[in-house]
């Protein structure tokens, strides 16, 4: 099973969300930044690797707010646990996605994401979580 982390960027009431370009898997698709936890890494150093490689901030990473499993239709298994991240130094910068929007939580709905994603989507546009 594939073990991912992300990050739930919080700012003024948004929350960052990023869109894959159309060279990676799920082309296109809207996700939470993140990505896979290294062997051996524990896994709110995983998140700080991953939002330092992605957005260039260096995060500090909260709560773990949800974990999901998911299979997807090619069998592919995932667990994706989700911090929050109030707190971060350095300006958020796109340095891997193709766009990156900050969205009020009761708009992510209207953005297509990840599969994987949908449950905790929905959780956050009904005021749960954060």
């Amino acid at each position: 099973m594939k073990r991912v982390v992300a990050g739930l960027i919080v700012k003024d009431g948004k929350v960052l969300v990023c869109q894959r370009t159309r060279h990676q898997t799920m082309p296109l698709k809207w996700e939470f930044p993140g990505g896979k936890i290294e062997e051996k890494e524990q896994p709110r150093d995983a998140l700080r690797r991953e939002l330092e490689e992605e957005l260039g901030i260096v995060a500090t990473v909260g709560d773990e707010v949800a974990r999901i499993q998911h299979e997807y239709p090619n069998h592919s298994m995932v667990e994706l646990r989700f911090f929050v991240v109030r707190d971060y130094r350095g300006e958020v910068e796109n340095l891997i996605f193709r766009d990156i929007q900050w969205a009020a939580p009761n708009d992510l709905p209207k953005f297509d994401f990840l599969e994987a994603d949908q449950t905790l989507v929905r959780d956050l546009a009904a005021g749960k979580l954060l």
